[in-house]
């Protein structure tokens, strides 16, 4: 028999063992119950944008925005380019004077002049899901959960307060 010829035949040989020796000792299982999947909000600053299957949480990876005010600013400016066609939109508009402030699992939003959207839509729901996601991460011992949210108008009832999963179990 030839070298070339013992080679092939050994790797030949190495090869069927392997893949016959694949299905020893591995028993089938059926569906293993692992519990409830993870829920509620997860940490890390997001932007939450209105579309048609209701919101959706967009994360800022790239962007550096600190304070409360500035989120503000940014959610209004809207989602970019790429999420617009994603079909994201923002139903907000920057309001003409504002102040933002956060303690805690507290937020609230103090407006100049009246509030432009219902408690219930979705408009808000951006609002407060955006303010309680930034929120907690300022504030490490505080979930986004459990931050909640109140709208206090120049003009008008005071919002709130509101909580994101009001607005994502939708």
């Amino acid at each position: 028999m030839s070298f070339r010829r013992s080679v092939v035949l050994t790797a030949l040989a190495a090869v069927l063992t392997a893949l016959t020796g694949c299905g020893v000792g591995v028993r089938p299982t059926g569906v293993i119950d692992a519990g409830e999947p993870a829920s509620g909000l997860t940490r890390g600053k997001r932007l939450y944008y209105a579309s048609d299957t209701g919101l959706r949480a967009v994360p800022l990876l790239d962007r550096r925005n600190d304070t409360l005010d500035a989120v503000m600013k940014l959610l209004a400016q809207g989602p970019t380019a790429a999420e617009r066609r994603e079909g994201l939109t923002t139903l907000l508009h920057a309001p003409a004077g504002y102040t933002v402030t956060g303690d805690g699992p507290r937020v609230t939003v103090e407006l100049d002049g009246p509030y432009w959207a219902q408690a219930r839509d979705q408009a808000t729901g951006q609002l407060v899901c955006t303010l309680a996601s930034f929120q907690s991460v300022r504030e490490a011992e505080v979930r986004a959960d459990d931050v909640e949210v109140t709208i206090s108008p120049g003009e008008g009832p005071e919002l709130g307060p509101l909580r994101c999963a009001e607005y994502l179990d939708r």
